[in-house]
């Protein structure tokens, strides 16, 4: 189907030893749309991809809100930034974590037209 499937993921109490904060704020994170979770095998999960060090990839809130713009869901959302996009020739994801957040919100914002 796509290579979400391949993708590394982080449990909530996973997220809690990486971020160093406690429960409620990873969940507040969530909340906020700083991150994305989804329930893989049951389980709320985060793709590790979205965590750089010990804090949220800081350029994929607003690259999440432009997604929720274009009509993505939550799911949805994960799976774009997780495969590979044509147009900027890696995935979404890889793309923010090397600095193109710019190109990569104009990629999002033209699906949804």
């Amino acid at each position: 189907m796509s290579d979400t499937g391949n993708a590394a993921w982080l449990t909530i109490p996973e997220l809690v030893e990486v971020l160093g904060i406690p429960r409620s704020q990873v969940r507040r994170l969530i909340e906020d749309r700083a991150l994305l979770a989804t329930r893989v095998d049951g389980v709320l999960k985060v793709p590790a991809a979205f965590v750089v060090g010990n804090e949220p990839l800081g350029e994929l809130r607003g690259t999440i809100v432009v997604l929720g713009d274009a009509g993505f869901s939550d799911d949805e959302a994960i799976h774009w930034l997780l495969t590979e996009e044509d147009s900027l020739g890696v995935r979404p994801i890889d793309a923010l974590r090397a600095g193109r957040k710019a190109e990569v919100r104009r990629v999002a914002q033209a699906l949804g037209f």
